[in-house]
């Protein structure tokens, strides 16, 4: 007999696993990194953590937690959790630092290609009962020329009203909260979703160990992820939070910019609504990969 789950019965090596398959799966061709890039960055990486240990004066004990709790990162299937929560967000403004246009933000280890496409105002898929304020989402993308881009591709995924995702929770519809919509002649869209929740990593696995032993908080702020792109200009990635959430100012993943930040406004008739476009970069033969 099929076991009857929901989201709640979520578990950190299954969104772990389903994390580390996605990424392979997107990861599909060999990525050539020159040698002298991989001695120095592994060198310098490896003088950090040497220094740390003699810093701090390491033990063999706490070498030994470390040791096994390395193992047990890979055994839960949570290197993408980890690496995306603690590292990603110094490799994003790295890599964005030359862009003029919109601020960007991570990725995270949950998004999924190929989400259905709607038309520029369109309705992303959700749940007849959909917990959360429904909210829409208006807005234009433009060129830093100035120049509306007409046809952009504007991705959206988010988590539920419980603070999960579909695909990477059981119960959830393959494509709940998740859409790609295209603009319009003029680059403008408009969204109708719902308001997410605010949620807590998976704490269940490794890095769960990890947040308790330190005595962290595993909370990130509710917010949209988005992807925005053009013929002829950088994709932006970013995250769209909400002004009050008591985690914008301390998130798990470091990840809030002020830029980022909607002002949805309340209709007075228990939703909401907010206006926020994009300015995006045109590619040039110095733009540095993104995603």
């Amino acid at each position: 007999m099929t076991e009857n789950r929901s989201e709640f019965d979520a578990k950190a090596a299954e969104s772990g696993a389903g994390a580390t398959e996605a990424f392979r799966k997107k990861q599909k061709a060999a990525v050539h990194v020159p040698a002298e890039r991989v001695s120095a960055m592994a060198t310098e990486a490896l003088q950090a953590i040497h220094e740390v240990i003699r810093k701090h004066q390491m033990t063999y004990e706490e070498y030994d937690a470390l040791k096994t709790w390395l193992i047990s990162v890979g055994e839960d299937g949570e290197w993408p959790l980890f690496l995306d929560v603690w590292v990603e967000h110094v490799v994003e403004g790295v890599n964005t630092s030359h862009r003029e246009g919109s601020k960007g933000s991570i990725e995270g280890p949950y998004y999924v290609p190929g989400a259905p496409e709607h038309p520029h105002d369109g309705t992303i898929a959700m749940r007849e009962d959909e917990p959360g304020t429904p909210l829409t989402w208006s807005g234009q993308v433009t060129s830093t020329s100035g120049e509306a881009l007409g046809g952009a591709t504007v991705e959206l995924w988010h988590a539920d009203g419980n603070g999960f995702y579909s695909q990477y929770a059981p119960g959830l519809p393959e494509w709940n909260l998740r859409g790609t919509f295209v603009s319009d002649g003029e680059g403008r869209f408009s969204i109708h979703t719902v308001q997410p929740a605010p949620y807590q990593i998976p704490t269940d696995g490794a890095c769960g160990r990890l947040i308790a032993a330190a005595g962290w908080h595993a909370w990130r702020p509710a917010h949209l992820h988005v992807k925005v792109s053009a013929p002829g200009h950088e994709l932006l990635t970013a995250q769209l939070y909400f002004p009050g959430d008591p985690h914008n100012e301390d998130d798990i993943a470091s990840a809030v910019k002020p830029e980022l930040v909607l002002d949805p406004q309340d209709a007075g008739d228990g939703t909401s609504s907010v206006d926020y476009g994009f300015v995006l970069d045109p590619v040039t033969a110095d733009s540095p990969t993104t995603r």
